[in-house]
């Protein structure tokens, strides 16, 4: 065959990971097929190397890059006439996709090869290119199925397999850890969501606003807000309903679980969030407030239609738990019962008085004596200031590196000490009229609340149970003293007569 005559070839070689680019398969690859165009008499055109990308489809840059110089070579006198590989799979994954390839590479008058595997234009040639084609789709599939395989283990084992969600980042490839830019964020958005007394865009406004974006810097849509909020990702618990898979993750949770249930107590069973208007249903105000004595999730509020007229009841959400079912007026008697409870004697609010303004009066004191100090500081910041600015524009004694090294010193000190002085302007408070106020919900929390709105009565649940309160078998029950009563109470002896030693039932006399 004469020089111009010599087919002329093109080698393709490829790794299927960026990991693989490190090793010696790429070099390896590319000697094997300049051996085999050597002993097969090919001229070698050019090499394309693909470095670390799929042959799961022909979305590969090198490939491209392949097919449009042949193209373009083939125009002119000099042809390209092969296209060599190591074996089919470096070439493609899919039957499907070698055969369009393949097709494509025919209509260019271009022949494939492969070193390892005995493929031609002959009938025997392209039965076994056909088989080859097979096994490397085969052989890719059964990848795919043990990823999946490996994957579905490692959920099992409590290990989150994905990329992290919003509040999260990834610590390795087992496990996560709180985002330390965004997990604060998440979490006072669920903690905002479960007092009830916030929408679901009122809540997402406020976190957007104190800073909270997706990974994209981009602000988080009502959609995605709503699936956070359902996710008990947040709660160390991984889900996966495909799977069939609910287990604990190896990750700790950034929402305690009590505020994660009441967040869901504001859920359809549909799993869409309850509008306001459904939210704040003035018939049922201890809605999401009070939490179910079996499985702990916040009691929702219906009414059923009996044959002479309607019936409100408090249930729970729950389908594991329909016995947990109260009558309205029962749940809200127990309540108002509870309130009464609390109730501190009048020599109990006197002496919490007394100590409250004892302490106000001393608090002042301090920082009025602080404030001063600072003031004057302030000033003598100042006069320094002064007299740096004298020597360097009048006087001509400081050169101008001094003089700004020095100013920024001063600056940085004055910066400071306006922080700390700001620290110490509180706003005048007239302490008495705030006792008064105490000392009317304490000794009427249970008038106040019948006579209440329904915003003022969740504002006033909230402010005496923070944590909420539990509906059992033997009436409602306080996980923890409530702090107001607690402040209110001074000492241990009235803790203890607030809640018993259990920790849940309250015993202060009416």
């Amino acid at each position: 065959m004469t020089p111009s005559a010599q087919l002329r070839a093109v080698i393709y070689v490829r790794v299927s990971s960026k990991e693989q680019t490190q090793n010696l398969s790429l070099p390896v690859q590319e000697e094997q097929c300049r051996v085999y165009c050597l002993a097969h008499g090919m001229e070698i055109d050019r090499v394309f190397v693909e470095r670390g990308e799929s042959a799961k489809t022909a979305n590969r840059t090198e490939l491209q890059a392949l097919l449009t110089y042949i193209r373009e070579k083939n125009r002119r006198a000099v042809r390209i006439h092969t296209m060599v590989v190591t074996n089919v799979d470096r070439f493609a994954r899919d039957q499907y996709d070698h055969a369009l390839i393949r097709r494509h590479l025919a209509s260019l008058g271009v022949t494939l090869r492969a070193v390892s595997q005995p493929i031609d234009e002959t009938p025997a040639g392209r039965f076994m290119e056909g088989i080859f084609s097979a096994l490397a789709q085969f052989d890719n599939e059964v990848r795919g199925s043990r990823t999946t395989a490996g994957m579905r283990e490692a959920a099992r084992r409590g290990q989150w397999v994905w990329k992290p969600p919003l509040g999260y980042a990834k610590e390795d490839k087992r496990t996560m850890i709180p985002d330390p830019e965004s997990a604060h964020l998440v979490r006072y958005g669920f903690e905002r969501f479960a007092t009830g007394l916030y929408s679901r865009k009122q809540v997402l406004n406020e976190i957007t606003a104190l800073g909270l974006r997706t990974r994209q810097g981009k602000e988080l849509t009502a959609q995605k807000w709503g699936e956070m909020l359902a996710s008990r990702v947040y709660i160390g618990r991984l889900v996966v309903k495909g799977w069939n898979l609910d287990v604990a993750g190896n990750w700790p949770a950034l929402v305690a679980e009590d505020i994660f249930w009441r967040c869901q107590g504001l859920l359809q069973s549909t799993g869409l969030l309850i509008t306001a208007k459904e939210r704040n249903n003035p018939d049922f105000p201890l809605r999401g407030f009070v939490q179910c004595g079996r499985c702990g999730k916040p009691l929702t509020g219906s009414w059923s239609k009996g044959k002479q007229k309607r019936y409100a009841y408090y249930h729970c959400p729950s389908q594991g738990c329909r016995r947990t079912n109260l009558a309205r007026h029962e749940l809200e008697a127990q309540f108002l019962a509870l309130l009464d409870q609390l109730r501190p004697k009048p020599e109990y609010l006197r002496l919490f008085r007394a100590v409250v303004i004892d302490v106000w009066k001393s608090e002042r004191v301090d920082l009025t004596t602080r404030r001063v100090a600072l003031d004057r500081q302030v000033k003598e910041i100042q006069h320094r200031k002064d007299l740096l600015v004298e020597a360097f524009v009048f006087q001509k004694s400081l050169d101008e590196v001094t003089y700004k090294i020095q100013l920024d010193k001063l600056n940085e000190k004055a910066l400071l000490l306006e922080i700390e002085l700001h620290e110490t302007r509180t706003e005048e408070l007239d302490i008495e009229a705030v006792l008064d106020f105490a000392e009317r919900v304490a000794l009427n929390a249970s008038r106040m609340w019948l006579e209440a709105d329904l915003e003022q009565r969740q504002r006033l649940q909230s402010l005496l149970f923070p944590e909420g309160l539990r509906a059992e078998s033997g009436g409602l029950r306080t996980p923890s003293t409530c702090s107001f009563f607690e402040e209110i109470g001074g000492s241990e002896q009235v803790r203890e007569r607030l809640v018993a030693h259990t920790g849940f039932e309250p015993v202060l006399p009416a």
